[in-house]
């Protein structure tokens, strides 16, 4: 971009636009993932929707690569381009709650944290992620699941509007009645179709939950895995737990003894009455005496935010994802051998819950292709030491290439690595592919949306 450009950018746009010559310039194209480091010819921060809209019209017309931030969580670092310009939507953040229709509405840039803690005033939350420095709409985009979604659903399936600014430079709303073809595309469907200014969500009635952490020795893995496979997917939707292996941290509330073992277990959200939580999983001795088992009731919002400290910001991030509709014994076999030998302490491997309420929801209702999952897994390499990068995202490599058989076949999108072919795409889609490419050809026929996980427009490569 030349100066001419930018300085026309500055002029046009109520937010700061920021080049490399810029003081704010390294800040600003810093991501939550350490290991990306790109390189933008500009940073502009979003006011408003008339800055995306005037912002959209100056890189089209520019010939120049695009990517969008919101909350910057993007594990292949989507939101970053070089060369090109990064839209920071992180000026646009804000959460609006209507309690007496249970509904929520979101700027662009705005943090899961702050959707919760507006929400949670009225003793309302909805489906989401597990780290309260996510962004809504990035997370919603790809799906979205969470410590509530046996009992409330995907994001998703709560998702009830969206204003949207296309590759035209228009400004849309999406819902059930009005554009209801992007809607459906827009749910699960990810970045590819335009750029959401704000969404509306539905809420529910969540205040106190509560909490509780299992862990054993990670050599009872085999046995935990065995009866967590069984266990949940008939426990009472009110209980949600996502199974991990781990180092366990420094700090409470784990025990001293056993700082720095590594470790298998299962994080519980309970949503049910909080006086049926220990007669519920009283059954966490059935795979052997855990090593940890702590309880506690919890504002919604502070379980959010329990691993914010452990994963902040600016850590060396590898990551890949699939879906699951079963945990065979061979796929335990490849868990109990990658999690006995985690790289570095931070590095992790998670399944998520994806059944209960979110298998009422039709197969083609919304773009997630997967409502027969029953879990979403994730291999996380993580790390401070940019030294580290390769060893995690080598063993996080070879982890996925031994368990993938084992899987559905795709994944959230939203845990998509760097480098994966454009063949995970459409696997991730599955049959709803061809359509979703339908609905791209209709909004960005050019394919100007196309720094994400690529859906291309129908009748292109």
């Amino acid at each position: 971009m030349d100066s001419t450009t930018l300085e026309a950018m500055r002029a046009a746009l109520r937010g700061p636009v920021i080049g490399p010559q810029d003081p704010e310039y390294r800040d600003a194209r810093t991501i939550y993932n350490g290991m990306i480091d790109r390189r933008p010819a500009a940073v502009v921060r979003c006011a408003d929707a008339a800055d995306v809209m005037a912002a959209v019209d100056f890189v089209r017309d520019e010939g120049l690569e695009l990517a969008v931030r919101g909350g910057g969580h993007s594990g292949a670092g989507l939101c970053l381009v070089d060369d090109g310009v990064t839209l920071d939507l992180s000026p646009m953040r804000w959460a609006h709650i209507d309690a007496a229709a249970r509904t929520g509405r979101v700027g662009g840039g705005t943090l899961l944290g702050d959707l919760d803690h507006a929400a949670h005033a009225f003793g309302l939350a909805t489906p989401s992620g597990i780290l309260s420095t996510t962004g809504v709409v990035g997370l919603t985009l790809g799906g979205g699941h969470g410590y509530l979604t046996r009992r409330y659903g995907l994001t998703v399936d709560n998702l009830l509007a969206a204003d949207v600014v296309l590759a035209d430079g228009s400004h849309v709303t999406a819902d059930e009645n009005e554009n209801s073809d992007l809607f459906w595309a827009l749910r699960g469907g990810g970045g590819n179709f335009g750029i959401v200014t704000s969404c509306e969500l539905r809420l529910h009635p969540v205040d106190t939950v509560g909490v509780a952490i299992t862990v054993w020795p990670v050599d009872r893995i085999r046995e935990v895995l065995e009866w967590y496979r069984d266990f949940l997917p008939q426990a009472p939707e009110d209980l949600n737990g996502f199974f991990l292996a781990l180092t366990v941290p420094p700090g409470p509330p784990f025990p001293e003894e056993i700082h720095g073992q590594k470790m298998c277990g299962v994080v519980w959200c309970w949503t049910g009455d909080p006086e049926l939580l220990d007669a519920t999983l009283k059954v966490v001795d059935e795979p052997g005496p855990p090593a940890f088992h702590f309880t506690s009731p919890m504002p919604y919002p502070a379980l959010q935010t329990m691993f914010d400290a452990l994963l902040p910001s600016g850590l060396q991030w590898y990551w890949r994802g699939n879906f699951f509709d079963r945990i065979t014994d061979d796929a335990i076999a490849v868990h109990a051998k990658y999690a006995e030998n985690l790289p570095t302490d931070l590095s992790t491997t998670h399944l998520y819950p994806v059944d209960g309420a979110a298998h009422r929801i039709g197969p083609d209702d919304t773009a997630w292709a997967y409502r027969d999952a029953v879990w979403s897994g994730v291999i996380a390499g993580i790390d401070p030491d940019p030294d580290n990068a390769e060893a995690i995202r080598q063993w996080c490599v070879d982890y996925w290439e031994e368990l993938h058989p084992q899987s559905m076949g795709g994944t959230y999108v939203n845990f998509m690595g760097v480098g994966e072919s454009q063949d995970r795409v459409r696997a991730t889609y599955g049959d709803h592919y061809d359509r979703l490419s339908a609905v791209k050809q209709v909004y960005d026929p050019d394919n100007f949306f196309h720094t994400n996980q690529n859906i291309a427009p129908a009748g292109r490569p």
